[in-house]
């Protein structure tokens, strides 16, 4: 008997192939040589190292794709081979040139003049090394090479280990080739025999799976092409069913954690929050609320995902449900990633609760109805010492209800007197230890709901392969306040007069008494990206690309329009600073800001009513959702938006398809699939949001959607069965890495 990972008994197969040590059945040489390379300790490791691509024996290898300074494995032919002697060093130069049918390229051996014997002309095999550039030539300099039978006895070794007509071709390294990984992977799967399989045999008979044996052999081994098929078939389902398993089992062992239900008694706080509100709330925000209520009122904790598009109304279902659990006698933990979105829900929250709300000042005492003012505090790592101690000591004594605080609510000496929700802002910004951190802060032994928030909406597949585990809320629909906002694209290269027109729109705008964001990637100029706050695109920077940046914008704009406040609001700025210049562009004041010059700081949850007109500058250096949520930041009050993408840079794959994409629709969900469509679900997640999902092999969330809701449905239906602990049990037994995954998460 074993204590089995999801916290029951359970009786274990025996130890797996999968997770013996690869020493144990290579040798120390092989083993160490995989390890460093890849990282692979275990057979497991080296049967989901699947091959990239298939030679046929007969058809050589297209050279289009071979790219300078990457490791290749190639399938070519000898065409010629020559020798001479070196110029200025004793020794030979043997150069021989291979092609694929079309293309040729250079193999390079220095004082190795005995390989003519071997690679004469005509004899074919696989070539692996680095390529290089030499004089617009493309080499392989002192290759590892395994070349094909041609009947004689020296090359029944190359025979006996590529019997097959298709030949598997493994991402390799510059130490090991893809034929000495293929090697090592019929070494392991000679001792590999009816492994346990994690699908039970009914699903596998109703579609028409190989068992998890098979599929391995025929994946590192085909005999035929339906061979490989029904292979790749069979592991991305089996990707896609166990995902979904341990996603299962998260939700199940959720419901063994104890919360305390917040049940107020009739919802007053929310009641009178409503009737202050300036519109009526949509029938999604009404809807989500009272999942959220249910979700509330059990023991077990609450773990829902609200996604919704820019401008949704997210905040307020978030606000309604703090004030449900503050009347229910708990504290809400509001968590932003930056001090300036810190600093604006404070506002924010402050402006929506009216005279419901305190800061604890004297003002605002003076103004509320003492014990039923809902007190709110501010917490980030820039407050001064005083305030800083008092705020802590309103959290532990539980004088606050609401605290909104940046990274700075994690560290230990936070302390909640009954914190009763957590409510996540932009989730994919924290880590998951960091949500750890603020669940561990309940009272006693239970633990806060939590709530996490996105303004960047997720496609369903995404959302079953990534937050699977959370229940998911939608807010499909936009509040009736929100008006429309109109994108161009402006290419500055082609027609730079249309730039021009570009600035005397914004001197337009600020004279209207309007607003105006300009959105530049850098912060100062420069030849390298240093500074650049972030870049989500996917795409490198080249080194001589024009990057517009906020000082030098500023002092050129300046000088250009003297009758015009800037601003500059940047990460490297001092806190204080940041505050002041947000403050005087977001509210009267005697020295305001009428445009605001920023990185992608303002990116999320800035709300600024007067701002009409966003101007991005090097929008080819953003991605979609990052574009999105900028875009998010005007057309917020009662006058519409102008958002202008100003293309400076050609060269980025994709950029031209990512900004089409933003100028022809505002639908964030419209965009969201087109960001996973144009970037793969790789980027778009990025490490800490793919959680499980990182480990996919073969699994991808565009392609295969409709696998993956086949294998969700599958096991909803067989965790409630008798066979749901043999299946846990296998995945054990079989899938070590995702197994070890789910613990750290």
């Amino acid at each position: 008997m074993a204590i089995h990972l999801w916290g029951g008994i359970e009786t274990m197969p025996e130890v797996s192939i999968f997770k013996q040590n690869l020493s144990d059945l290579l040798g120390g040489k092989s083993a160490k040589g995989l390890e460093k390379s890849f990282g692979f300790v275990t057979a497991g490791d080296l049967l989901q190292h699947f091959p990239r691509r298939y030679a046929e024996r007969g058809e050589l290898t297209s050279f289009e794709k071979i790219e300078v300074g990457k490791p290749v494995t190639i399938m070519a032919t000898v065409s010629s081979i020559t020798s001479r002697r070196m110029q200025n060093k004793r020794g030979w130069i043997l150069v021989v040139t291979v092609t694929d049918g079309r293309d040729s390229m250079q193999l390079t051996f220095f004082n190795q003049k005995w390989r003519e014997k071997e690679l004469q002309i005509g004899r074919s095999g696989l070539f692996a090394g680095t390529v290089t550039d030499y004089r617009g030539t493309r080499t392989l300099t002192h290759p590892q090479y395994l070349l094909f039978a041609d009947g004689s006895d020296s090359d029944l070794e190359a025979l006996n280990q590529f019997a097959g007509s298709i030949i598997p071709v493994y991402p390799s390294s510059q130490s090991i080739t893809s034929w000495q990984i293929a090697s090592s992977v019929d070494v392991v799967l000679a001792s590999t025999s009816d492994l346990v399989d994690p699908i039970p045999e009914s699903v596998r008979k109703e579609f028409g799976l190989m068992d998890w044996t098979q599929a391995l052999h025929a994946i590192h081994q085909p005999q035929s092409h339906s061979d490989l098929e029904a292979a790749r078939y069979r592991i991305k389902f089996h990707e896609a069913f166990v995902l979904q398993s341990l996603l299962e089992e998260r939700r199940r062992a959720r419901r063994g954690i104890k919360a305390i239900a917040r049940q107020p008694k009739n919802h007053g706080r929310r009641t009178r929050f409503d009737a202050m509100l300036p519109f009526v709330l949509t029938n999604g925000q009404i809807r989500v609320g009272e999942e959220i209520a249910a979700d509330l009122n059990s023991e077990s904790p609450m773990m829902r995902l609200l996604q919704g598009d820019v401008g949704s109304g997210k905040t307020i279902v978030a606000l309604r449900a703090m004030l449900d659990v503050i009347e229910s006698g708990g504290q809400c933990a509001l968590l932003a990633p930056t001090e300036v979105l810190a600093s604006q829900h404070f506002d924010s929250v402050m402006k929506l609760l009216k005279d419901m709300a305190s800061d604890g000042s004297l003002m605002t005492s003076m103004n509320n109805s003492g014990a039923d003012a809902v007190h709110v505090t501010l917490l980030t790592g820039s407050l001064p010492t005083a305030a800083r101690k008092q705020a802590l000591l309103d959290i532990a004594s539980g004088t606050a209800g609401i605290v909104i605080g940046t990274h700075a609510l994690i560290q230990e000496s936070v302390e909640f007197f009954d914190l009763g929700l957590v409510v996540i802002d932009e989730q994919h910004r924290f880590g998951v230890e960091q949500r750890a951190v603020l669940m561990n802060k309940g009272r006693g032994n239970t633990k806060p709901h939590v709530l996490v928030m996105t303004a960047t909406p997720i496609p369903r597949t995404v959302a079953l392969t990534t937050f699977g585990d959370l229940d998911v809320s939608t807010l499909d629909e936009s509040p009736s306040m929100r008006v429309g906002v109109e994108t161009h694209v402006v290419n500055a290269m082609t027609v730079p007069n249309h730039l021009e027109r570009v600035w005397e729109r914004m001197s337009e705008e600020v004279t209207a008494g309007n607003k105006v964001f300009i959105v530049c990637p850098s912060i100062s100029e420069q030849e390298n990206t240093d500074d650049i706050d972030s870049d989500h695109s996917g795409a490198p920077i080249a080194t001589n690309q024009k990057l517009h940046s906020v000082n030098e914008s500023i002092v050129e704009l300046a000088s250009r329009f003297p009758d015009i406040s800037f601003g500059a609001l940047h990460g490297q700025m001092k806190p204080e600073l940041k505050q002041d210049v947000m403050s005087r562009f977001t509210e009267a004041a005697a020295n305001p800001v009428d445009v605001l010059v920023a990185t992608t700081v303002i990116e999320v949850g800035v709300d600024v009513p007067a701002a009409t007109m966003m101007v991005i500058q090097n929008a080819e250096r953003f991605g979609i959702s990052q574009l999105h949520q900028l875009r998010g930041r005007i057309g917020r009050g009662d006058r519409p938006g102008l958002c202008i993408l100003v293309q400076n840079n050609f060269g980025n794959d994709g950029s031209t398809d990512r900004l089409e994409a933003i100028r022809s629709t505002t639908n964030g969900f419209e965009l969201a699939q087109r960001d996973l469509e144009i970037r793969r679900e790789g980027d778009v997640l990025g490490q800490d949001q793919s959680g499980l999902s990182s480990s996919l092999r073969l699994l991808r969330v565009v392609e295969d959607s409709e696998l993956i809701e086949i294998a969700r449905d599958q096991v909803t239906s067989i965790a409630e069965s008798s066979t749901w602990d043999a299946v846990l049990a296998a995945i054990d037994a079989t899938d070590f890495e995702r197994v070890t995954h789910l613990e750290k998460t």
